[in-house]
């Protein structure tokens, strides 16, 4: 009977990634809000975490994103600025790393 060794063939390990996503948001923003609803309706059929930062009252964040809202980044990474295409979200999460 042979056994098993360190050098018997193994099937590759497929490690689950769950991509970051980051909307940067202010209050009162319309065009935030809608972005918002966009990432929530995909995260009901793709899997994958979602951070919300509001740029409100702080200084460095307005200067690098007010005049981008709604920011969304995936992986740290500008993916999105002023409009989330629901369709080209769901390729950019779904795409492999």
């Amino acid at each position: 009977m042979a056994w098993p060794s360190s050098a018997s063939p193994r099937p590759p390990s497929r490690a689950v990634f769950i991509r970051r996503v980051v909307l940067y948001h202010a209050e009162g923003c319309h065009l935030c809000e809608r972005a918002r609803a966009i990432l929530e309706q995909v995260r009901k059929e793709a899997d994958f975490e979602l951070e919300e930062i509001d740029i409100g009252g702080d200084p460095r964040l307005e200067a690098q994103y007010r005049e981008w809202l709604p920011v969304v980044e995936i992986d740290g990474e500008r993916a999105f600025v002023y409009y989330v295409d629901p369709d080209a979200f769901r390729r950019k999460v779904a795409a492999q790393s």
